[in-house]
C-alpha cells in the first residue's frame, strides 16, 4: 500500500463487514489492529465482538459503555436546540458519530496508533461524519476507509473473503439481509434493499421499538417530564440519569406507537435515500421541550432559536459537530435555556404525543394579561397607536402606488 501504517484503531461491531475489514487491514497493511466497540445503547450483546476479535488475534480490545456520555453530552445539547433535519428527522444516527470519532481518537492516543479506520461505505453520510470528527480532533491522523479502497464490493465477495480467512459467518448472514440497520439509545433506523422503493409501504416487521399505532392501547397514557435548564431530569416525579431517562421514555413511547417516521432525505453526498426511523423517547423529548419553552422563553428568543435551528441541524447531519460554527450556535442555544425549567404533562395515544399542560417557576404566561374578563393591567386603548405605527409604512407604500 502507498500509505505506511503501523497501528490502527478500528471502529468494530463484530459483524461480517467489520470482521472482514479487520482481517483486510492486517493483510493489506501488515499492521497491528486495535478494536473499539462502543455501547451506545443499541441493545445488542457486545461480548461476542470481544470473542471474535480475540479469535482474529487482536491483543488490545476496547468495549466502552458510552451511554451516559452519549445522552448527556450529545443528545441533550442537540435537543436544547429542538434540532430537526428537513422538517422531520431527529438525527439519531448523525449525533452518535461524533462521540464514536472522539473516542477512537482518544484510544489512538492511548495506544500510540497512527491511524483509525471505519466501516462506512463510500455512498453514505457516515464516512463524512466519522472523518470530519477524526480530522477535527487530530489533524495528522491517518484515515483508512476500506469501502473506498478494496474490491470487495458485494455480499458474495465479502463472504468468500471471510471463508478464505476462517472468519466465522452466522447462518443468517449468508443470505442477503432485507435491510441495513443502525441503532443506539436514541433511535433505530432501517434503510436499503427491501426499503429502497419509496412508493412501497414498509412492512410491520421493519419496526422493532414501537408497536403499530393501531395496536396501541385504547386508553391514553399521561406522563410528566421535569426540566432543569433545558434538559429533562425526571419522569413522573422520578429523577433519572440521562441514559435511564431516555430509556424510560423509549418504553413509554414505544408502548403507545409513538416515534415512527418514513422519510426520503437529502444526503450530504448528494443523493436522496429512504429511511425508516423509530425515535420513540426523542419524539416525546422534542414535544416536551417545546412545551416548556412556550412558557419560559421570550418571543424574540424563541423565534431566533427557530431561525437558527435548521442551520444547527444541518451541521450535525453533515458531520460538523466539532466545528466552530456549531459550538458558537450551541453557546447561544445554551444561554437561552437558563430559565427553561419546569414540568410538562403529555398525552400519548395511538402514535401521537401532545402537550396538555405545562408549569414553571419562571413562567412568562400572565393570566392577568390574557384574560377575557375585566383587568387592571392592560389598557386596550394602547393598541390603537401600536397598530397605527406598524401600519405607517404600509399606508405610505399604498399612497405611492396610487
Amino acid at each position: 500500500m502507498s500509505q505506511e501504517i503501523k497501528k490502527v484503531v478500528l471502529a468494530y461491531s463484530g459483524g461480517l463487514d467489520t470482521s472482514v475489514i479487520l482481517k483486510w487491514l492486517q493483510t493489506e497493511y501488515n499492521c497491528e489492529v486495535v478494536t473499539f466497540t462502543a455501547d451506545l445503547g443499541q441493545g445488542e450483546e457486545l461480548e461476542p465482538a470481544r470473542a471474535k476479535a480475540e479469535m482474529l488475534g487482536i491483543k488490545e480490545i476496547y468495549i466502552d459503555d458510552l451511554r451516559e456520555e452519549f445522552v448527556r453530552d450529545f443528545v441533550f445539547p442537540m435537543f436544547r436546540a429542538n434540532a430537526v433535519y428537513e422538517g422531520q428527522y431527529l438525527l439519531g444516527t448523525s449525533i452518535a458519530r461524533p462521540l464514536i470519532s472522539k473516542r477512537q481518537i482518544e484510544i489512538a492516543k492511548e495506544v500510540g496508533a497512527d491511524a483509525v479506520a471505519h466501516g462506512a461505505t463510500g455512498k453514505g453520510n457516515d464516512q463524512v461524519r466519522f472523518e470530519l470528527g477524526y480530522y477535527a480532533l487530530n489533524p495528522d491522523i491517518k484515515v483508512i476507509s476500506p469501502w473506498r479502497k478494496w474490491d470487495l464490493n458485494s455480499r458474495t465477495k465479502l463472504i468468500e473473503f471471510a471463508e478464505k480467512n476462517q472468519i466465522p459467518i452466522p447462518k443468517d448472514k449468508r443470505g442477503e439481509a432485507p435491510f441495513s440497520v443502525d441503532a443506539n439509545l436514541l433511535h433505530i433506523s432501517a434503510e436499503g434493499k427491501a426499503l429502497e422503493d419509496p412508493w412501497e409501504e414498509a412492512r410491520e416487521y421493519v419496526y422493532s421499538r414501537t408497536v403499530a399505532p393501531e395496536d396501541a392501547p385504547d386508553i391514553p397514557t399521561y406522563i410528566e417530564v421535569e426540566y432543569e435548564k433545558g434538559d429533562p431530569v425526571a419522569v413522573n416525579g422520578k429523577r433519572l440519569s440521562p441514559a435511564d431517562l431516555l430509556t424510560a421514555l423509549n418504553k413509554l413511547a414505544g408502548d403507545n406507537g409513538v416515534g415512527r417516521l418514513d422519510l426520503v432525505e437529502g444526503r450530504f453526498v448528494g443523493m436522496k435515500s429512504r429511511g425508516i426511523y423509530e425515535t420513540p423517547g426523542g419524539t416525546i423529548m422534542l414535544e416536551a421541550h417545546r412545551g416548556i419553552e412556550q412558557i419560559t422563553l421570550d418571543r424574540g428568543a424563541m423565534h431566533l432559536k427557530d431561525d437558527i435551528m435548521p442551520r444547527y441541524a444541518e451541521l450535525i447531519y453533515n458531520g460538523l459537530w466539532f466545528s466552530p460554527e456549531r459550538e458558537m450556535l450551541q453557546a447561544l442555544i445554551d444561554k437561552s435555556q437558563e430559565k427553561v425549567t419546569g414540568t410538562v404533562r403529555l398525552k400519548l395515544f395511538k402514535g401521537r404525543v401532545s402537550v396538555v399542560g405545562r408549569k414553571s417557576p419562571y413562567s412568562l404566561y400572565s393570566m392577568e394579561h390574557v384574560t377575557f374578563e375585566e383587568d387592571t393591567v392592560y389598557d386596550q386603548r394602547d393598541a390603537e397607536g401600536f397598530i397605527k405605527l406598524n401600519a405607517l409604512r404600509l399606508r405610505l407604500l399604498h399612497r405611492q402606488k396610487g
